[in-house]
């Protein structure tokens, strides 16, 4: 073995780099000399520098010597060895650096290039270090993560040594000892045996339940709102029995099925009450939670409720108005008809027949109309008690004999702001549906009420939202009631309880309508076998100089035009063909000149072609392009002044805001017959002369 390693040291000795790193050493040495040099050897300063320059390139000789001296290489077969030995190993220099070291040492210290510090003992690293030097097998302390480790060190050849780590012994227990600590670790805590402070103290139901299904568990203790929500929930009771019977079977199969989160159900003291329970297993044992949402559920059941009826206004608003249009063309044939078949022709009673039957379905679309809220409304202030008296007389001749009225005129009655056919409209169909369902128990009592009801009044009577003070019309019976499966479908178009024949089914959903588009409330009492009650709340209107109160007197409406013949220029603009010729027909009989548009678009032409030449232009409202108006708008300045009349199946109010600052503006809504819009065309040309 001398050959190759005097070899490997003749390789060190040689190394090229080395070599190179001296030489440049010994030129900067030389070079810093020169000074010396040039002033003298016998100057001291310069004898000084030169003994210092000696021993500094001595320094740096013996400097590079030991950086240059490369780490020891490992022997074949050292890595191996060290991986072969069970216990925590590694091969270091006698700097501290680490070369070689096997799992189990970089298990418990770490990948670190270097041995860890030495512990606090006497036996420290360094001394066991300068003994394995010298040939011996030495103790140490190595200290690692806060925990000491003794180490072996031992001389592994030159320069190397091997550090082994001594394992630690097994902790030996008694076989005793060793089963009490097996089963205090398997042990599991004692089930609870009271609530919680939370649960005990919360706002809502909460229950500590034994047995393995909740629903059939007994109660170990219950907090207060579990008591006064359930009205149960005593200790040793069983919690099943508070929620519903069917509720509770519902309830059992979604736990069974896995379900996860809240569980809807209805309490067995009073199933109206809705509650969400909640279901947790702590250490062995349930804790329950009930929380009261029957006010949610409600909320939400409005405002589903209010959804379905918006769309299905919108619905019969769209049906009506298109309907409008075709009775309009059913009436204005009728009226060339009846001018062919006069009386005594065999086809008069026909056309009679047909007119009666037209009118019943225009009866019928503004009760769609009603309900839909686009019913043209003429607003006036009303005396509440003077409106309900008058509309007595009526209403005791539509009551039967076998059904009696009675009315209770409540003190400081107020005024509303409403429309007087639409109000007598809205009490004629509760007090006929009071009547249907009192008669079909053998007849009863129908009660009309009108109250003056403060804020808090309202709310307490089915009004949450009242503002101010709200009028009262109560319309009530003594009938078998409103069963509760239809209650949330009473106001629906076309649902009726009656028997096929008797009733379309849009009464009460005229009232609905009639009473929202009255900026009023409506709400429902009522309980099986004790009759029904309706209450309409409108708001108190308070008399001022732009809306007076209605004099004792009522004023009569101006006398209608008997000749219905006349004189002018008119622009008829419609996009109904049936509705446009007929009417421009019957007009031109009465000795009026006649325009036709078919379009928005070409009667803003004829317009501008006839400008200042029309005397009167009626428009339909809706129209493919453009609308009328729009049509107005740009026509203005070729019209002169002259007056406008809409026609339209729509209410004014879903088009008044568009007419704003127009002047000379009227409204005639549709289904109308020839008779009407001559009047009317008459009139409006009498105020513009």
């Amino acid at each position: 073995m001398a050959k190759p390693k005097t070899q490997d040291r003749a390789a060190r000795r040689f190394d090229p780099m080395t070599a190179l790193a001296v030489l440049c050493f010994l030129a900067a040495v030389g070079f810093a000399a020169v000074p010396a040099f040039n002033a003298g050897p016998a100057t001291r300063a310069g004898v000084m520098l030169l003994i210092g320059l000696f021993g500094v390139a001595c320094l740096g000789l013996f400097a590079l010597r030991n950086s240059a001296e490369p780490a020891a290489a490992g022997e074949p077969g050292a890595d191996q060895m060290v991986d072969a030995l069970t216990e925590p190993a590694a091969i270091a220099a006698a700097d501290g650096r680490i070369h070689a070291a096997n799992a189990a040492w970089r298990s418990l210290l770490g990948a670190a290039a270097r041995l860890p510090k030495g512990g606090t003992s006497a036996a420290s690293l360094f001394s066991a270090l300068t003994a394995a030097r010298r040939g011996e097998t030495a103790q140490a302390s190595i200290r690692n993560n806060g925990s000491e480790h003794s180490a072996t060190v031992a001389p592994l050849g030159e320069r190397r040594f091997l550090v082994r780590l001594a394992e630690a012994p097994p902790l030996a227990l008694p076989p005793a000892a060793a089963e009490v600590l097996q089963a205090f670790s398997s042990a599991k805590p004692p089930p609870p045996k009271v609530l919680d402070a939370f649960a005990a103290a919360s706002p809502f139901g909460a229950a500590l339940l034994d047995g393995d299904d909740p629903f059939e568990a007994t109660i170990i203790e219950a907090n207060p709102a579990l008591a006064g929500l359930s009205g149960g929930g005593a200790s040793g009771s069983r919690f099943g029995d508070l929620i519903d019977a069917a509720s509770r079977a519902d309830a059992v199969q979604k736990l069974a099925e896995g379900h996860v989160g809240a569980l809807e159900v209805r309490l067995a003291k009073d199933p109206a009450k809705i509650a969400h329970l909640y279901l947790s297993k702590s250490d062995g044992r349930w804790v329950a939670y009930l929380v009261d949402v029957s006010e949610q559920k409600q909320i939400e059941l409005q405002l589903s409720q209010s959804q379905k009826m918006q769309a299905i206004g919108q619905l019969a608003g769209g049906v009506a108005h298109d309907f409008n249009n075709l009775l309009t063309a059913i009436f204005f044939q009728l009226d060339v008809l009846a001018q062919r078949h006069p009386v005594g022709d065999p086809s008069y009673e026909g056309l009679n027949e047909i007119r009666s039957t037209s009118t019943r379905a225009a009866d019928l679309v503004r009760k769609l109309l009603a309900f839909s809220r686009k019913q043209t409304v003429q607003r006036e202030t009303l005396d509440l008690g003077e409106l309900i008296s008058e509309s007595e007389v009526l209403l005791r001749r539509v009551l039967y004999e076998d059904v009696k009225l009675e009315t209770e005129y409540g003190r400081n009655l107020p005024h509303v702001r409403a429309d007087r056919s639409q109000i007598e409209t809205a009490v004629m169909n509760l007090a006929v549906n009071a009547r249907d369902a009192v008669r079909a128990h053998g007849g009863g009592v129908v009660r009309i009420r009108l109250a003056r009801l403060t804020q808090d009044e309202a709310a307490a009577q089915g009004y949450p939202a009242a503002k101010g003070d709200q009028a009262l019309i109560e319309v009530s019976d003594d009938g078998p009631g409103i069963p509760p499966e239809v209650m949330d479908k009473i106001f629906d178009p076309f649902f009726t309880t009656k028997p096929v024949g008797e009733g379309t089914g849009l009464g009460l959903a005229t009232v609905y309508g009639i009473v929202k588009q009255s900026d009023g409330w409506i709400s429902v009492a009522s309980k099986p076998g004790e009759g029904a009650a309706f209450r309409i709340f409108l708001p108190v209107h308070i008399p001022t100089a732009a809306a007076p109160a209605p004099e004792p007197a009522a004023s009569k409406a101006p006398p209608k035009a008997r000749d219905l013949s006349g004189a002018g220029r008119i622009l008829f603009v419609e996009d109904e063909d049936a509705v446009r010729t007929v009417a421009a027909k019957l007009l031109r009989a009465r000795g009026y000149e006649v325009i036709e548009a078919g379009s928005g678009e070409e009667a803003l032409e004829l317009a501008e072609q006839h400008a200042g030449e029309i005397d009167l232009m009626i428009s339909d409202v809706v129209m493919p392009g453009m609308q009328g108006p729009d049509l107005l708008k740009h026509a203005r300045v070729y019209l002169a002044g002259a007056p406008v009349m809409f026609i339209s199946g729509y209410a004014e109010a879903e088009f008044s805001n568009l007419l704003e600052g127009e002047e000379n503006i009227s409204f005639l809504p549709k289904p109308i017959d020839i008779k009407t819009l001559a009047e009317r065309v008459k009139q409006e040309l009498q105020k513009a002369a």
